[in-house]
């Protein structure tokens, strides 16, 4: 570099003293002197251009991936957020060094549809028939790790990954190859190679084992309940099991970071830590309220520019991990994709300890089927739309007529047993069922997790934090309920939702190739 440095220096002074008509070594004027000065100049100027290249792709050294997702794991059960009881030291660690999201929310509060979304950078109501829970995924989307394996990434996952379902082409890996686990995956890594890894688990997926939150030493009295749970030790120890299993989802994602800061490789990998929706219990998983589809949601990465300790309080949608990603990974989203990278917002110099709603000020969810759920013949769902600002909650539901989380009546279920079916089994929603008529306080609890939903619904949520109390018939609201439906109609007709032209029964005849939560006293013939 210095004899190139020497040259350029060298050849403007002797330019320059040739004009000023100074004896100082000249150059002839020939033009065989001229082409030689100009050779000399191209290759000095392309040396330094090539160096600058050089230290470009330094410092853009392709980064890792981990991206560790809980199952069924919800806003706001960690340390972070404030949470009294369950200890996530992995999550808070990342929130420390990273930046915590205020606003996260999964395209759909069921397992299969929201993972489809996350890896397609897709709404789940944009692929087909895998919008529904226990599906096929069809082969003509991508997935963001196939992307990356494409461009050179080493990838793969461990745990659970897409689904569940089975993919239309068999033996497609959606998120990577599986490996039994992190330690496995990196030790068969290429050397030099960037990877991408899907840490997944089945915590703190239901059933829990009874009693291990009480064994495990965690304080009942402490424990925050949701609004709309009753208040009895019966549920506040069903949701301290719980905790045990999101605390051991956290252990999992502690490993993987200690193996990376091992390998000397933290800093430059990205590490996203989420769930796929809320946790698994009543008006929480499958439903679109907050419960269902606000989820925990930090991102970590020094060497990219993520400074720790903020706080981004504006609203982003799952879908847009994929584009995020990507971005970070300098790769071209593919066309289609309706979400966008916020890489930017992260690391951008105007960051600051709360990013405030700017242009993300709103995002839009849904559900088509989770459980075959209805009575026989209906092999439907309950489809629904919702948009989020940061001031109100407007949902539409597009068959009332159904049962928002499944019939009562298990004798006349399609999936024969089938009670309740979009609930999954356990503690709370036994207690919420069977001890319904003790007292007005569980009557009303009751309605709002299983009672059939009107066509529209509307929560205020500075007077309402906790989504109970409808407002879509209070005449003080119509012009916001008004101005959302059609903000939220004008998305999903842009994001070609098929329920947004009237076409949307045709996700309830895609095959459905699970089971159901039947009735305790349901017996097999």
């Amino acid at each position: 570099m210095s004899t190139m440095v020497w040259i350029l220096l060298n050849f403007s002074r002797n330019t320059r003293n040739c004009r000023q008509g100074e004896n100082r070594h000249c150059f002839s004027d020939t033009p065989a002197d001229r082409n030689y000065r100009w050779q000399l100049m191209r290759m000095a100027i392309l040396f330094v251009m090539l160096l600058g290249m050089t230290s470009f792709s330094a410092a853009r050294e392709s980064p890792n991936i981990l991206f560790a997702i809980a199952d069924d794991w919800g806003f706001p059960h960690a340390g972070a957020y404030g949470d009294p009881v369950v200890n996530t030291p992995a999550f808070d660690r990342l929130a420390r060094e990273g930046v915590l999201f205020q606003h996260a929310y999964v395209s759909s509060p069921s397992c299969t549809p929201s993972r489809g979304a996350i890896l397609t950078g897709r709404y789940h109501w944009q692929l087909e028939g895998a919008g529904n829970l226990w599906s096929i995924f069809p082969d003509r989307f991508r997935t963001y790790p196939e992307i990356l394996q494409e461009a050179g990434y080493f990838t793969g996952m461990t745990g659970k990954g897409w689904g569940p379902g089975r993919t239309e082409s068999k033996h497609r890996m959606l998120a990577g190859k599986r490996f039994q686990n992190f330690q496995e995956f990196v030790t068969e890594r290429p050397q030099g190679a960037p990877f991408c890894f899907w840490l997944g688990t089945n915590d703190p997926h239901r059933p829990f084992e009874k009693g291990s939150g009480t064994r495990s030493g965690i304080d009942l009295t402490k424990i925050k309940l949701p609004a709309c749970f009753p208040d009895v030790l019966k549920v506040r120890a069903d949701v301290a099991d719980y905790y045990v299993e999101v605390q051991r989802f956290d252990s999992l994602v502690q490993n993987a970071l200690t193996i990376l800061e091992g390998l000397g490789e933290l800093d430059n990998t990205i590490v996203v830590m989420t769930s796929d929706h809320g946790m698994p219990f009543p008006r929480c998983k499958s439903n679109i309220y907050d419960t269902g589809v606000r989820v925990p949601f930090v991102i970590r990465w020094p060497a990219g520019g993520i400074q720790g300790g903020n706080r981004f309080e504006a609203f982003v949608s799952l879908i847009e991990v994929a584009p995020t990603l990507l971005d970070a990974a300098g790769i071209e989203r593919p066309n289609g994709w309706p979400g966008s990278s916020f890489l930017s917002d992260l690391t951008g110099k105007d960051f600051t300890r709360k990013r405030e709603p700017g242009s993300r000020n709103q995002v839009i969810f849904g559900k088509e089927r989770h459980v075959v759920a209805q009575e026989a013949p209906d092999m439907g769902g309950y489809p629904c739309r919702g948009i989020r600002t940061k001031d109100f909650l407007y949902i539409r539901n597009y068959r009332p007529e159904r049962w928002p989380n499944g019939t009562p009546h298990y004798e006349k279920a399609t999936i024969p047993g089938a009670w309740f079916a979009d609930t999954d089994n356990g503690p709370t929603k036994s207690h919420m069922i069977f001890q319904k008529d003790i007292d007005e306080n569980h009557r009303k609890l009751f309605a709002l997790s299983f009672a059939k939903r009107p066509h529209e619904e509307l929560y205020e949520l500075s007077k309402d934090p906790d989504q109970l109390n409808n407002l879509a018939d209070d005449p003080a609201y119509a012009e916001t309920q008004l101005a959302l439906a059609r903000q939220l109609k004008k998305k999903l007709v842009a994001t070609g939702d098929p329920r947004a032209s009237g076409a949307g029964d045709e996700f309830d005849h895609h095959p459905y190739l699970g089971g159901a939560p039947k009735h305790p006293q349901w017996k097999k013939n």
